[in-house]
């Protein structure tokens, strides 16, 4: 068991609907360690690999990608939600179904911050059924770069997003994926990875 996982089985609560609460230590309230722990394992796990940006979606991922950003020093970019009354640019755009918060969102990134030459590591806190990284993905080739790779912290393995994310080609990896999750119990059961 890795240290994600570790993390999981000591501070996850399951709740109803296969949703995993973290939000302790990953999206609310942000433990430090165990972002940069992350941000660590995936520059590991990504190091042949040449990057010269980090793409996320707001909110929850842009702290994972920050810390990342930091150890290959170079850019983060983080598509938004929503528009800002100072936000004049050009604009890729692209849809992204959120499975936590139950709706579709138009989400954008203006066309200043990526361009055709940009190899892109792409960065995010959960995976469920892969919306938000094919979003991501669209963007991106919006953009004519090229995704080098999908990094995650904590994937659902028992949603299709990875297997059709690895079927379509793109190098993905997951510090965490969980095989299932028992709200009853309050179980879950990892999948098993070499690294």
């Amino acid at each position: 068991m890795n240290f994600l996982e570790e993390k999981i089985q000591s501070d996850g609560v399951v709740k109803p609907g296969n949703i995993l609460k973290i939000d302790n230590f990953l999206n609310h309230q942000i433990d430090i360690g165990v972002i940069r722990q992350i941000a660590q394992e995936l520059k590991r796990r990504f190091q042949t690999v040449q990057v010269n940006k980090v793409l996320t979606i707001e909110s929850s991922g842009i702290a994972i990608a920050t810390m990342l950003a930091n150890l290959y020093d170079v850019p983060v970019v983080f598509a938004k939600k929503s528009e800002t009354a100072s936000n004049t640019d050009e604009k890729y755009v692209a849809k992204a179904y959120s499975f936590t918060h139950k709706r579709m969102n138009n989400i954008f990134v203006s066309r200043p911050y990526l361009k055709k030459s940009d190899k892109v590591l792409i960065v995010d806190d959960f995976l469920a059924d892969g919306q938000a990284a094919h979003a991501l993905i669209d963007i991106v080739h919006q953009a004519g770069g090229e995704v080098v790779g999908i990094g995650i912290a904590v994937e659902k393995g028992q949603q299709m997003g990875g297997a059709l994310l690895r079927q379509e080609g793109y190098k993905l990896e997951s510090i965490a994926i969980i095989e299932n999750m028992e709200y009853e119990t309050q179980t879950i059961r990892f999948r098993q990875q070499t690294t």
